[in-house]
């Protein structure tokens, strides 16, 4: 999906911006929907019963997954789009714009492909926290809202003069850190099963900190914000319906 969001710049130099942000709220809105229903519910649930309060894992998984992004946030060179070179986030470096572009949707790319490993993991683990219908909902919807972030990184780089098959290349490879971070996720949960509330936990809040922190204020910079809010209701309503049929 990554891959057919920055294949757009083969057909154009530019995507009318309220549709970005539409579609970036979009997104924001299935991922919101996919770390609860997906994630943080089931590890409430498999916490039940424990020795400790039902509350402790899904707490500190939740909290930890939003601080370690937010580490990574503060130490991996990145820019984010629409923004001047000289407002890259992380250790100062002298990397290219179009490297700082790709690397801002890489560190989006990694709780997401995290979130679907531990999924698949769970499916398979001995406390079978989640269904494999629910497992696949929550790839499809990480995959859908992949759409516009390839779009996001290869149209801006086109308009910036790099050539069509560069601009294409550097909007795929922002994805591929995805099913590495999916094996990543899936093996923790296979080796280690005792800690899957926890793991599912993290996987949550990474995708909550990388929503509240990088998508909404990215599709809310522009004036009419009405357009991505409603997105995002959408993309949460979907989300929601598909986890509920299934």
């Amino acid at each position: 999906m990554t891959a057919i969001g920055a294949g757009v710049v083969f057909f154009t130099r530019s995507v009318d911006r309220r549709l970005l942000n539409a579609m970036l709220g979009f997104g924001a809105g299935i991922m919101m929907a996919a770390a609860y229903w997906s994630l943080l519910a089931p590890a409430v649930e498999l916490s039940r019963g424990a020795s400790l309060p039902a509350w402790f894992p899904p707490l500190v998984g939740f909290l930890l997954g939003g601080l370690v992004i937010w580490l990574v946030d503060c130490i991996l060179p990145h820019l984010h789009l629409g923004f001047p070179r000289e407002d890259a986030e992380g250790v100062p470096t002298g990397w290219q714009r179009s490297t700082l572009l790709m690397l801002a949707v890489t560190l989006h790319n990694i709780p997401e492909g995290l979130a679907v490993g531990i999924a698949f993991g769970a499916v398979t683990s001995a406390l079978h926290a989640v269904n494999p219908e629910s497992a696949i909902a929550l790839a499809v919807g990480i995959g859908i809202q992949n759409l516009p972030e390839g779009m996001a990184i290869s149209l801006p780089l086109r308009r910036e003069g790099v050539s069509i098959r560069k601009s294409f290349l550097f909007g795929q490879l922002s994805g591929t850190v995805e099913p590495l971070a999916g094996v990543a996720g899936a093996l923790a949960v296979l080796v280690a099963t005792p800690v899957l509330p926890y793991a599912m936990a993290f996987a949550a809040g990474a995708m909550f900190y990388v929503v509240f922190e990088e998508l909404i204020p990215e599709c809310q910079r522009e004036t009419n914000t009405n357009l991505p809010t409603v997105a995002a209701m959408t993309g949460f309503a979907l989300m929601m319906v598909l986890e509920i049929l299934t």
